[in-house]
């Protein structure tokens, strides 16, 4: 379907990136969403969220089978719809080696999970009053 190489980039300031044991985790601070990758779909988020050549991706081995041109259209799609990756018109980089190896080491195939349980807690107003006393989050007493 798409044949020339495309870059994407990160979709905003708000859209913050954690790895924990190689579990990666992205973080909309905007909406207070977060999304958890399979192994494979943490390396690939690593990929294009550096601007390296999707395209370059395809072909290459993950979670145990090969990396398919629809089952990476529609990873992409997947990370477009939910607004954490846009279209980028920069020049894309070059797959490094150590990438392809640490995919053909994982061993989930390429999904990405929505979990919106903390929104609440992570869409505070940060413009908040503090006071002193109370700490914050003041809870301002009925009168």
């Amino acid at each position: 379907m798409m044949h020339e190489s495309h870059a994407y980039a990160v979709a905003s300031r708000d859209i913050v990136f954690e790895s924990f044991d190689g579990e990666a985790v992205v973080l909309n601070l905007a909406n207070g969403k977060y999304f958890g990758f399979s192994d494979s779909g943490s390396k690939v988020w690593q990929a294009l969220s550096s601007g390296m050549d999707a395209r370059a991706l395809v072909g290459l081995a993950a979670g145990g089978s090969t990396i398919g041109e629809a089952q990476l259209d529609h990873f992409i799609a997947q990370l477009l719809e939910l607004g954490l990756l846009v279209p980028s018109d920069a020049t894309v980089q070059p797959l490094p080696d150590e990438l392809a190896a640490e995919l053909a080491a994982t061993n989930e195939p390429l999904d990405v999970s929505i979990h919106d349980d903390l929104a609440d807690l992570i869409v505070i107003d940060p413009i908040h009053e503090v006071e002193e006393p109370l700490g914050w989050p003041a809870v301002k007493q009925a009168s």
